[in-house]
């Protein structure tokens, strides 16, 4: 038998009004999660091993278009249920798979049909979403970024553990044999020492201030701005990338530093061989951080290149130099002392031409897909490609390269405890202020 939830999972106190009642205003206040929270292991012993001849019931959280191009499961997943702000969209998705929609994810959580879910919702709700999951007995597959912040990443990481959860972020390209491979042939020294990196100059999110709009019906507002601060509606904000989109503004995302970043900077992460940690020095030079605020709809060219600058650098404790300039989107150009290779999406150019003769053809064929990764673990219970912790480290990157343009003087980093030397104002940017009712549970 799947465990359920524990009560204090629930909306509502026995005493206030019903969860039907209830979501037409908000999810409530009873997010705010005292310990202890976890469920029990002991509990979970009846979903830690899926089953070899086994369906896995899988639930959506999220439904708009990252959700839409992560619906072609391996044969062993079936599409059970999906939960979206928007209940129409749910619905919508629902209805294609004969699945159960919800708008409160909770409840799609306490479904004993669902096995482990997709989390595909705004950024700014990963933490949430992947917390509760995992204390809801649920595996999970998260998109990429995987955080807001480099705080609660951490928290997803001890809440995966404590409930031995199999969480696989959603960088793909630690799944694609070019990818891996050239990887590979950096990490185990075929440029011989690496003295320099070469990411892409991601830029930095910007302000958002436009004019209110009407809600649409059927979406749930308030539930969509979770974490963040209430602010009124506009469709250029709930679409991810319109005119400009949310996943540009600083208050529900990392911008594209955090976006394509997520991408580019977890290759730098492989090909390092630094996967469980992260530079020790950070700093910017060029002029300082200007971004604008958006009091209308407008294109993105003129901000992300105002947010493009200045340029970000990062040290490794080795000495190798990180520089965010002319690197490709999602990867980077490693130079060491016997030439470079040049890593983008599923791309591989070495340099100088008897290093890439000695160093032969990648093949392409044989290699399982993320997702398909994702399912083997559910199943053997091994800890997947892109673990975790191996999320928070490389969206750490990202969330490095905000800061550093927001402090705009040099800051030195400790990876392990994951905090700034001697910087108190740079710490502050380590979180956010969490609404009431939205909370993260302190774990």
């Amino acid at each position: 038998m799947k465990p359920r939830l524990p009560r204090n999972f629930e909306i509502s106190p026995p005493d206030a009004p019903s969860r039907r009642q209830f979501l037409g205003r908000s999810l409530g206040g009873s997010l705010i999660l005292a310990a202890p929270y976890f469920v029990p292991t002991s509990a979970l012993a009846g979903t830690n091993r899926v089953g070899a001849n086994d369906r896995i019931g899988i639930g959506y959280l999220g439904c708009g278009r990252r959700s839409a191009q992560l619906r072609n499961l391996p044969p062993a997943g079936q599409i059970v249920a999906a939960a979206d702000c928007h209940l129409e969209r749910a619905r919508q998705v629902a209805q294609r798979y004969q699945a159960q929609a919800y708008q409160d994810y909770r409840e799609l959580l306490d479904s004993p049909d669902v096995d482990a879910v997709i989390i595909a919702s705004p950024d700014h709700w990963h933490a949430l979403h992947a917390i509760h999951a995992c204390q809801a007995g649920k595996d999970v597959y998260v998109e990429k970024p995987m955080t807001l912040t480099v705080a609660e990443g951490r928290l997803m990481v001890r809440a995966a553990r404590a409930t031995n959860r199999v969480v696989q972020v959603g960088s793909q390209q630690r799944s694609m044999a070019t990818n891996v491979q050239a990887c590979k042939w950096v990490s185990e020294g075929a440029l011989g020492k690496v003295q320099k990196v070469i990411a892409h100059n991601y830029p930095s999110p910007w302000h958002c201030n436009l004019p209110a709009q009407k809600t649409p019906a059927e979406l749930n507002w308030d539930m969509w701005c979770g974490q963040t601060e209430l602010r009124p509606y506009h469709k250029d904000i709930y679409t991810p990338r319109a005119r400009p989109g949310w996943i540009s503004f600083q208050r529900w995302s990392g911008g594209e530093m955090t976006g394509w970043g997520a991408h580019g900077l977890d290759q730098v992460q492989l090909a390092l061989g630094t996967s469980d940690t992260g530079p020790v020095e950070i700093w910017t030079e060029g002029p300082s951080f200007a971004p604008p605020t958006f009091y209308r709809p407008a294109g993105r060219t003129d901000a992300e290149r105002l947010c493009s600058q200045p340029t970000v650098f990062m040290r490794y404790a080795d000495g190798t130099l990180l520089t965010l300039g002319n690197g490709p989107p999602g990867g980077a150009i490693f130079i060491g002392d016997k030439g470079r290779i040049t890593i983008g999406r599923g791309t591989c150019h070495v340099e100088p031409e008897p290093l890439a003769q000695a160093l032969g053809a990648i093949e392409e064929s044989g290699r399982e897909s993320h997702m398909a990764n994702w399912f083997a673990c559910l199943r053997s219970r091994e800890r997947p490609v892109a673990d975790v912790e191996i999320g928070q480290r490389s969206t750490t990157l990202c969330h490095l390269g905000n800061i550093a343009r927001w402090a705009g003087r040099r800051l030195r980093w400790n990876p392990e405890r994951e905090t700034f030397i001697d910087d108190t104002q740079a710490n502050q940017w380590l979180s956010r202020a969490q609404r009431k009712g939205y909370q993260l549970p302190t774990l």
